[in-house]
């Protein structure tokens, strides 16, 4: 079965791990391999991969800015249902792989390649994540995990691999990486190794992306975002393309020390998992996209996407992007936002996110209704008989409990 495959497409970094599993799966399988690098805001320069990737003789060599696309695309139709795994996690390393899923399966259909590969680990979500999602885009596709096949099952092993077959190690991959880092423009993770006791916090060299709340500006800081049916469109009335708003908010949360968490989550997998995470823009977002809902949405349609939202979060967080139910969601989320438009000011202060302020065109806040003064719409009579309507059930069973 093995010799059978012709190409390869390897989602390669141009890290150590993925140079090495790039050689491995050119001598295990004697086959030519395709490299595909996304720069999907992870911060890291990308173009090196192209070198790295040429030195061991690819030909085929695929580097792509995917940021706009994942922004507009996945993270905010994410945003648009509220998304929170297990009530905490904003989902930034899961969202991001049903993208590079479905650009390797296009490139694997470009190229003629019959096969994909990986470089997630047996025990990871990611795993689970990049398969389900080629299967669902190509189910034909053949699939290979070297980390579930090859016998470099340690650090050590890997850097041996990789000096025997003349392959680059950055100084700073000889020793033990203290935990492992995964990045994107939604978030940075850090989890593994010295993270490993759930007990002990984490110390300040873990966090990138964020300072420290102690250390955060001592004035409050206050921003205005516009949203047109549930996505953000400017920031402080300048306009935005979708990354490059995200882009400004994580400056502007990370500045304040917004979207740090300590989350250990339950892997699909099935074991638990202590993670860190910073998410400045993303958590800004989520606190904005409430404020302007909590004035906009009606309020069954409103307690229903926060009954749906779990389920939601779970497909996504499990690797489900493609699946029908995942879209049905989405398509009731989606037609949930047609009059989620307005602003949100919201006050940033030392990790704290407070919506302050609201207001919409399509607003159903009625002062004439809630005010405390008198009014000339709402009869307060006609509140006795809907709550005789309500306790109707519970007088009728308590009667009868009476007379028993």
């Amino acid at each position: 079965m093995e010799n059978k495959i012709k190409k390869i497409v390897l989602a390669y970094s141009g890290g150590l791990d993925t140079s090495v599993i790039l050689k491995w799966l050119q001598e295990t399988y004697a086959c030519e391999v395709v490299t595909f690098t996304a720069d999907i805001g992870q911060g890291d320069e990308i173009e090196p991969a192209r070198e790295k990737a040429r030195a061991l003789g690819v030909k085929e060599i695929y580097i792509e800015d995917l940021r706009e696309e994942f922004v507009s695309d996945y993270v905010f139709p994410m945003m648009r249902a509220n998304a929170l795994y297990e009530g905490l996690y904003l989902l930034g390393t899961s969202i991001a792989r049903p993208l590079i899923a479905k650009r390797q399966i296009e490139i694997a259909e470009l190229t003629g390649a019959d096969a994909v590969s990986h470089g997630a680990t047996g025990k990871g979500n990611d795993q689970v994540r990049f398969e389900v999602g080629y299967y669902a885009l190509n189910p034909d596709i053949k699939i290979i995990a070297p980390w579930r096949e090859w016998d470099l099952k340690s650090r050590t092993k890997l850097i041996e691999f990789a000096q025997n077959h003349q392959i680059s190690i950055p100084k700073d991959k000889k020793g033990e990486a203290p935990f492992s880092v995964d990045a994107n423009l939604l978030h940075i993770s850090a989890e593994g190794k010295a993270l490993e006791d759930p007990w002990l916090e984490a110390e300040e060299h873990v966090f990138s992306r964020t300072v420290s709340p102690e250390n955060a500006p001592d004035k409050p800081q206050y921003i205005e975002i516009d949203f047109e049916q549930g996505d953000p469109i400017r920031i402080n009335n300048k306009a935005f393309s979708a990354a490059q708003l995200l882009t400004e908010l994580n400056d502007i949360g990370g500045a304040n020390g917004i979207g740090r968490l300590d989350l250990v989550e339950n892997r699909f997998v099935g074991m638990k998992s202590r993670g860190i995470y910073e998410t400045p823009g993303g958590t800004i977002l989520h606190a904005a996209h409430r404020g302007i809902e909590s004035i906009t949405l009606d309020r069954e349609a409103m307690h229903l996407k926060d009954e749906l939202m779990p389920k939601y979060a779970k497909l996504i967080y499990n690797g489900f992007w493609f699946s029908p139910e995942r879209e049905m969601i989405q398509s009731l989320i989606d037609n949930s936002q047609q009059f989620v438009s307005g602003t949100v000011r919201l006050k940033l202060y030392k990790g704290n996110v407070q919506v302050v302020g609201r207001k919409s065109p399509n607003s159903l806040y009625s002062i004439d209704h809630v005010t405390f003064e008198d009014d000339q719409v709402y009869d307060q009579r006609d509140a006795e008989g809907f709550i005789k309507l309500q306790a109707l059930r519970l007088r009728l069973g308590n009667s009868l409990r009476e007379k028993e």
